[in-house]
């Protein structure tokens, strides 16, 4: 389980990103000032850091510089309101491996993280499975047994979350972090909305909802006669 420092003084942020990562399979943990970031990351104990540059105490690009300049290999992943052209070179010439600007999608965060994970990890697993339902990573198209569906971008996510948490249950708070973002309405229903969306594309059985708590794969044996959308 990859170990991701983020470092964000703004509290809302902060929680948001750390949410979202421990429940794609990381463990975040939060710092709220530049001098924190430095010394927490030259520790050794993180696989890559999330880089706010307005952090107090010691500005973001003084942070990259100086680890940098102390041999560190950490990837770091700036996410910044800094969104010029300027800031950006700056922050590439201090030795960041990726640059975000606010405001972000969790997703589009995620998949920079993942990508900058994967030259440190060779098992990463590019193509998620469950009895007989596929979601390839690289391509974001998903099968049923022999049967290729078409997904649109916000479903693959969708079903990326469930496939990473396969036989948990997931609320439909946890899912609107994942997919939608930081600026989504808690009283939304597009988490139900988008389960019924996937029901009807790889069949009503693949998605179970547990009353009251949320929603997760389907955890029993699928009957061997069931090769996708609507069989039982």
């Amino acid at each position: 389980m990859s170990r991701v420092l983020i470092a964000e003084d703004e509290d809302r942020i902060a929680s948001f990103v750390a949410k979202g990562l421990r429940a794609s399979g990381f463990t975040p943990t939060v710092v709220s000032d530049g001098a924190k970031a430095l010394t927490y990351a030259l520790g050794d104990e993180f696989d890559l850091l999330v880089l706010d540059l307005g952090l107090p105490l010691l500005d973001g690009l003084q942070v990259l510089a100086d680890l940098r300049a102390a041999g560190t290999a950490i990837p770091i992943v700036i996410l910044t309101a800094r969104s010029s052209v300027a800031d950006t070179v700056a922050g590439f010439d201090c030795g960041a491996d990726d640059y975000i600007s606010k405001p972000f999608r969790f997703e589009d965060l995620l998949t920079r993280i993942r990508l900058r994970l994967r030259g440190d990890r060779s098992a990463e697993v590019m193509v998620l499975r469950y009895q007989d339902l596929v979601l390839d990573l690289r391509t974001r198209r998903a099968a049923v047994g022999p049967r290729v569906v078409e997904l649109t971008a916000r479903e693959s996510v969708l079903v990326e979350a469930f496939l990473r948490s396969r036989g948990k249950v997931l609320s439909r708070e946890q899912l609107l972090t994942q997919v939608w973002g930081a600026d989504f309405d808690s009283g939304s229903n597009l988490v139900d909305v988008y389960v019924g969306y996937l029901r009807r594309k790889l069949g009503p059985e693949r998605i179970e909802t547990v009353r009251g708590l949320g929603y997760r794969l389907w955890h029993q044996p699928l009957p061997e006669t069931t090769t996708g959308a609507g069989a039982r």
